[in-house]
């Protein structure tokens, strides 16, 4: 196992580009199951959950070749439909969240999928439902086999329907869209998840010619054709990296420009931040975060403590919260923390106390943040990465710290963030990778 060295208290400057997004990643990478033509996709993170899910591509016959830095073919024109259902796969699966998102491309090309429970972060529930509920609608049959763990599906014959999903699930969104894009007759699927990623995934298959309606909103209608073809795509800059280096910058930065952003994808992300106190400075598609001395979060009009929750798009994503909580940790007054959508997502905040912050964890899903206004540094400790957004907040407030930190099960935070110690090194951090 490794872990990271930190030494604490170095000023960050300098400009820093975000790596292409890890969810939208997933997503695209499994749609190109849905054609034996080559598909081109491009700034795609080099990332420890897109290698796996690479390997897991190629495991069942996908030919997936690396053709520059973030660029990828991905053709699945001879796949081994016999090792879907071996007990090899179903071990690979259960150790890679994003294999779920292949369910929806299997079964709409060939009728049948099986797929382990999948892994990925200890936060909580993550239920399948969503998926199975709207495969179901579709015409498909599933079954739990027990002594496997496994799910079997399958369908004759998918079927377009109207169907209004039981939450906006973002992956649960994009499994049912790519079945129902080579269903018989019409989709109609309400309260779908209209993130900017399932907006990607939809042109990418318009481009491969499916035909999709209502991109954008939570009403998508999907008239379903009989095959699909190749196309080129390129990914989005992950909005959570984007994310989680204004929180970088506001807390141990002396002047960063983070370049290239996509700002018209990043929602309310911003302006969050400048509700903290957070200065944020636009110049077309790039941001810059000067230092930032003092910042005081604001209240409510009406005086009360500003909370912070997470809701589905064009609310502010979930994966945010756990680095806006170690922000909070500097700044002048209190902020409740409202994690509505995992109930084990802010158990880490234990860490952080330890290293002196301010916190009431009130129960799993909410979190008070009373803000040292800079006059308490945080103190270097020992700690590990829970999850892949927690890891990179126990980060920030690691080179934030006094002394040197040490942060153990980094593989965490490499499935979602590509060489991060090496990027954030050139901005004047001080992070060694050893082994543990």
């Amino acid at each position: 196992m490794e872990s990271f060295v930190i030494e604490g208290g170095r000023p960050l400057s300098g400009t820093i580009i975000p790596q292409g997004a890890k969810n939208e990643a997933l997503q695209v990478i499994c749609a190109t199951l849905l054609t034996s033509e080559e598909v081109h996709i491009s700034n795609v993170p080099d990332i420890l959950d897109v290698r796996n899910l690479n390997l897991l591509m190629q495991d069942i016959g996908v030919k997936v070749v690396r053709q520059a830095k973030g660029e990828f073919t991905y053709q699945a024109d001879a796949l081994n439909l016999e090792y879907l259902g071996s007990d090899a796969f179903v071990e690979k699966c259960s150790s890679l969240r994003g294999s779920v998102l292949m369910i929806g491309a299997l079964l709409g090309r060939f009728g049948r999928a099986v797929v382990a429970q999948p892994g990925g972060d200890k936060i909580g529930r993550r239920r399948l439902d969503t998926h199975f509920l709207g495969f179901k609608h579709l015409g498909a049959s599933f079954a739990k086999i027990e002594h496997r763990n496994v799910y079997e599906i399958k369908a004759e014959r998918l079927r377009g329907c109207y169907m209004l999903l039981d939450e906006a699930s973002v992956t649960g969104t994009a499994n049912i869209i790519m079945a129902a894009c080579m269903a018989e007759g019409t989709t109609i699927i309400y309260n779908a998840a209209c993130e900017p990623y399932v907006q990607q995934l939809c042109r990418m298959l318009c481009r491969m010619g499916a035909q999709i309606e209502g991109i954008g909103s939570n009403l998508l209608t999907i008239h379903g054709v009989s095959e699909l073809h190749g196309t080129d795509h390129r990914l989005l800059p992950d909005m959570i990296e984007v994310g989680s280096f204004i929180g970088l910058a506001a807390m141990v930065g002396n002047g960063v420009c983070i370049k290239d952003v996509s700002l018209r994808n990043l929602g309310i992300i911003p302006d969050t931040f400048r509700r903290m106190g957070i200065t944020i400075e636009v110049d077309g598609d790039d941001l810059f975060i000067p230092r930032q001395e003092h910042y005081r979060i604001e209240s409510f009009i009406d005086g009360t403590i500003m909370t912070l929750a997470d809701a589905p798009w064009p609310g502010l994503t979930p994966d945010l919260l756990s680095v806006l909580l170690v922000v909070a940790t500097q700044a002048e007054g209190s902020v409740l923390i409202h994690q509505k959508m995992f109930e084990s997502r802010l158990f880490f905040v234990d860490k952080l106390i330890d290293m002196g912050a301010q916190i009431i964890l009130c129960d799993p899903h909410r979190a008070v943040v009373i803000g040292h206004d800079r006059k308490l540094t945080l103190r270097a400790g020992r700690m590990s990465s829970p999850d892949i957004r927690a890891g990179i907040a126990l980060l920030i407030a690691a080179l934030s710290a006094n002394g040197t930190s040490r942060i153990a099960n980094i593989a965490q935070i490499d499935r979602g963030y590509e060489n991060i110690e090496n990027r954030l090194n050139a901005l004047g951090a001080k992070i060694e990778r050893i082994q543990s």
